[in-house]
């Protein structure tokens, strides 16, 4: 297997670690635009955008540095932590299992009801999630995460908080790779918890083309937001594109931004 990192081209030769191939194809090219780091120079802040358009099996990077930094996920581990409560059991169906508001008011209105699975990852609703992953329980919380290979694996910080402000850090890169198994079916679970979790991820159409994504924001909760996250992967056709975006949310206007960044970026390197 080629080595993710090396075939990226996002770290030096001197710095590379052997690692798990990316993705399963046998060569891949990857650039540079720093054009796409004025996205985020022209909403006055900081980020990377990193895209694997996979018919071409190229990689783009606005950037050879902030790519390969390793973030709190925040909400986007919803993403994994959906597939971990469908393949334990912890939720059986994503339409009918009801997690119950636990009747304390917090500032985002959406998070102050019950909730299924699907209209909990529709809100980013952070307090079911938290309820899951006491659920799931550490053990198996580590189990899955190390089976997914994912970030860092550390799920230091509390079961309910390691994704918001404890241990847990990913990096654009990781992020595309584990999104990309989850899209082809491939991560080392069953079909069924895949296909439901990939079926509840929320859904933008732009013109012909489909984004599946989901959103993080660091602070959220606290009404502080800090880091915002886009992950997920866009098709048109037959063609597909998986991407992974952060950036340093300095003011109200750059939450509503992330996904208005992303589709430029993806415009900007022809995904759709």
């Amino acid at each position: 297997m080629i080595n993710r990192r090396h075939a990226l081209g996002l770290l030096t030769a001197a710095s590379i670690l052997p690692n798990r191939s990316f993705a399963n194809v046998s060569y891949q090219r990857s650039e540079f635009r720093d054009d796409l780091s004025k996205r985020f120079f022209d909403l006055g802040t900081t980020g990377t955008f990193v895209a694997y358009k996979v018919d071409d099996y190229l990689i783009i990077a606005s950037d050879k540095v902030r790519s390969g930094e390793g973030k709190l996920p925040a909400s986007t581990f919803k993403i994994p932590n959906s597939v971990i409560a469908l393949e334990t059991g912890v939720v059986e169906d994503p339409d009918k299992d009801v997690f119950k508001w636990d009747g304390e008011t917090r500032s985002i209105e959406a998070w102050n009801k019950d909730h299924t699975l699907r209209s909990a990852i529709a809100v980013s609703a952070v307090p079911v999630y938290q309820e899951i992953a006491r659920r799931i329980g550490v053990e198996r919380m580590q189990k899955y995460v190390d089976l997914f290979d994912y970030g860092n694996r550390d799920i230091g910080g509390g079961i309910d908080q390691f994704w918001l402000t404890g241990n847990l850090r990913i990096d654009p890169v990781q992020q595309i790779d584990f999104v990309d198994r989850l899209r082809r079916g491939v991560l080392p679970v069953s079909k069924r918890s895949q296909e439901l979790t990939r079926d509840i991820l929320p859904v933008t159409k732009v013109g012909d083309a489909t984004i599946r994504a989901k959103s993080g924001l660091l602070g959220a909760e606290q009404g502080k937001p800090s880091l915002g996250w886009m992950v997920g992967w866009v098709e048109k056709g037959s063609s597909t594109t998986v991407f992974a975006m952060n950036m340093d949310c300095r003011e109200q206007s750059h939450i509503a931004a992330r996904m208005t960044v992303v589709q430029q970026c993806l415009a900007d390197i022809v995904a759709y």
